[in-house]
């Protein structure tokens, strides 16, 4: 009687593919995002093959990992673009312009696709089965892509197939003498080879006859070729697929990623190659050895090699060696995908860690123990550099969301009927990830805005003697303890009249109010301010500027607009580089502490009873022969009591604007952990979190750039000169 077996646990199965699919899921979006930025520099550069090759290799590898985990129709939709762009890359069909469009619709299919699991988002019927016969459709006639298993999946393939794997491959390449007959140029095929990955190649040019016996038809030249790359010998194989019959073409792994192997073989010794190549016999290699010369020297001047072929052993084992190297460096110093929950936790922890080192500061300094100072001192370096590597964590490059726009300046330049070109400087710097995160609406809206009201249609700029090709800059720059952001398009510029005249239209200004050309610039950021005549799927619909306005100011930054009519627009983003821990400036009034950021403050002076002049019932003060306005913090926040004889005037300077904030002491320099305030709270003009000191008392970080708004509002009257801000006399 035989036992049953027990049953294969479907469940686990299922388990372990969620989970590959859950660590595929941040990859798959830089696929996609790869593939896009690929398509969009393959339109610029149509016959570029690195751009081809780019955009296959990514079609490739979303196959293979999509196989990986069982995403069979992603592979399957897929495997059809990667053979359409295999004839592409074989230059059997030319990139067009239809060829990107429908690429870039494969790419947002695919999109959906992953969307529909991970988020749970519907799928468009049909879509699928029409791109792909439109694929079909663009393939000249008798010409077939390879045929293969669409399904196939990684588990399936050959683990030197693999993509993402570095392996080194020896190829010895012996051409046909009449390949050069053939129409087939051997240097191509080395060209093809090179762009897989790392290369090095050694000419073997013994057989070239004297001048008299040479024919220019005949190919006497052979090549020893190493290579690494992670397209796996099917990629290498294509490269010879139209004369691997006609020539001799050999090739073997000599080294592996991650291989025990592969770490042996790099440490072969320069004869153990030229044996393993079949370059020399055993008995060559033991009578070499018995000589004190090297080994390479004594095979050379023997005659039984060449120096070519020794030149050859010598390219491989140092490739190998090299490539070992790399790889070593690069496990060492390897990067690892983190929740964000958990960077968020430890810049938490961390904000702990400060404000418990301001406390252990504080009651060193009150009980005069030297050993408790020299202590306090060391923990309050060691906290200052823990900050810093943690906040430098939560640093990503802005590029990342740089690269996004620049298929929606394509598509809305389509749809508008408008020819514009995105350029992009500064992609490297670097800024706190929740600002990024915050970053991308904002930018969308200030681009689409540029694009629409800005770039002007092909025969206006024409009329205009500009080129007809709109162009929209967007730089980003470190400015101290900020980044600036510069959308800059080439366009009409905005009208002044327009925008004051639609101002007065909807009630937002009088019509005899006199305005500087900055205020009447700043009136597009107003709510439901809107010049568009009609309604579009882009404008129209009195979502203007303010909308960008409120982001900005959450994220404690400032926006500014310059404007020439006819010439362009320049808007200018300031913001702050993190938003978690920021070094600020302890000031006190009365018994209440406020915190200026650091970065914003300008200069500190005292103010003595008598000294200041009034102006509009304003208050003002000369500073180096300059007029700067200030305001009382105790009146803006109405706390009792009356000042000190000597007050202290923090200057702070916010968009080339300098204002003094009147405050009874200064006590310093504060890391500043900032906390959100409560509901209570939440609604206070001029203040943006709150932070706790070393004694437990509670701290007010001021929003410097409302309370010079509020100023402003309050109908002060500040104009720029001489660099300084001062009141109209």
């Amino acid at each position: 009687m035989t036992q049953d077996r027990e049953p294969i646990d479907e469940e686990s199965t299922e388990q372990i593919v969620a989970k590959l699919r859950e660590a595929f899921k941040e990859e798959a979006q830089d696929l996609l995002a790869e593939l896009e930025a690929a398509l969009l520099e393959l339109e610029e550069a149509p016959g570029d093959e690195e751009h081809i090759g780019r955009v296959f290799r990514v079609m490739h590898t979303i196959k293979g990992s999509g196989g990986a985990c069982e995403f069979t129709d992603v592979s399957a939709f897929t495997h059809e673009i990667e053979n359409f762009f295999d004839l592409v890359r074989k230059g059997k069909i030319a990139v067009t312009k239809e060829i990107i469009d429908l690429t870039l619709r494969a790419r947002d299919r695919i999109k959906e696709m992953f969307d529909a699991y991970y988020c749970g988002g519907a799928i468009t019927p049909g879509l699928t089965e029409e791109i792909q016969s439109q694929f079909k459709r663009l393939i000249p006639a008798g010409m077939g892509a390879q045929k293969a298993s669409p399904a196939r999946t990684a588990k399936q393939a050959d683990s030197k197939e693999a993509p993402g794997k570095q392996v080194t491959y020896r190829i010895q390449f012996r051409p046909a003498p009449d390949i050069l007959a053939e129409g087939t140029n051997p240097l191509d095929l080395l060209h093809e080879l090179s762009g897989l990955g790392s290369y090095k190649a050694v000419a073997h040019t013994d057989d070239i006859p004297f001048l008299e016996d040479f024919n220019p038809d005949l190919c006497y030249t052979s090549w020893d070729i190493i290579l690494t790359t992670a397209q796996g010998i099917n990629a290498i194989e294509d490269v010879f697929i139209f004369v691997k019959d006609s020539s001799d073409i050999k090739i073997k792994i000599v080294d592996e990623d991650g291989s025990a192997e592969g770490d042996e073989a790099a440490d072969k010794k320069l004869g153990e190659i030229l044996l393993e190549r079949g370059d020399i016999g055993p008995a060559d290699l033991q009578q070499a050895l018995k000589s004190k010369k090297r080994v390479g020297e004594v095979l050379v001047e023997t005659g039984v090699v060449t120096n070519d072929k020794v030149e050859a052993a010598l390219a491989e084992q140092e490739h190998v060696r090299e490539m070992r190297d790399r790889r070593q460096i690069s496990e060492t110093a390897s990067s690892i995908r983190v929740s964000t929950d958990k960077l968020d936790g430890l810049v938490d922890l961390v904000g702990e860690l400060v404000t418990v080192q301001a406390r252990l500061s504080q009651t060193a300094a009150s009980g005069n123990d030297p050993v408790l100072l020299s202590i306090a001192e060391e923990v309050e370096r060691l906290t200052a550099d823990m900050r810093d590597r943690t906040m430098s964590i939560r640093m990503l490059p802005i590029g990342t969301t740089f690269s996004r726009f620049r298929r929606l300046v394509r598509d809305l330049g389509q749809e508008l009927g408008k020819d514009v070109e995105l350029v992009t400087e500064g992609a490297e710097t670097e800024l706190d990830k929740t600002v990024i995160e915050k970053l991308g609406d904002p930018l969308v809206h200030l681009i689409r805005n540029s694009i629409d009201h800005g770039i002007e249609a092909p025969e206006v700029r024409a009329a205009a003697r500009k080129p007809k090709v709109g162009t929209i800059s967007l730089s980003a720059v470190h400015s101290g303890a900020h980044v600036l952001i510069e959308i800059r398009d080439d366009g009409a510029g905005l009208d002044r009249d327009a925008v004051r005249a639609k101002a007065v239209e909807r009630g937002m200004i009088r019509d005899d109010a006199e305005l500087t050309d900055k205020e009447v610039l700043g009136l597009v950021l107003l709510p439901g301010f809107s010049t568009a005549k009609t309604v579009t799927s882009v404008s129209g619909r009195g979502v203007g500027l303010d909308v960008v306005k409120r982001a900005i100011d959450a994220l404690r930054g400032t926006i500014e607009i310059s404007s020439d009519k006819g010439t362009g627009t320049v808007i200018t983003l300031r913001l702050p580089l993190t938003l978690a821990i920021i070094d600020g400036f302890l000031t006190k009034v009365g018994e209440e502490h406020f915190i200026f950021p650091l970065s914003l403050v300008y200069e500190c002076v005292e103010l003595m009873a008598g000294v200041s002049a009034t102006g509009n019932n304003k208050h003002m003060i000369t500073v180096r022969g300059h007029i700067v306005p200030y305001v009382r913090l105790r009146e803006q926040f109405s706390i009792a009591g009356t000042g000190p004889a000597i007050e202290q005037i923090v200057i702070v300077q916010v968009e080339q604007k300098r204002i003094g904030f009147v405050v009874d002491h200064v006590v310093g320099g504060h890391q500043t952990v900032i906390k959100n305030l409560g509901t209570y709270y939440r609604d206070v003009k001029g203040l943006s979190g709150a932070t706790i000191l070393g004694d437990g008392t509670v701290a007010l970080v001021l929003d410097v750039p409302k309370l010079v708004q509020i100023a402003e509002a309050d109908e002060v009257s500040l104009t720029t000169a001489g660099g300084l801000t001062t009141f109209d006399q």
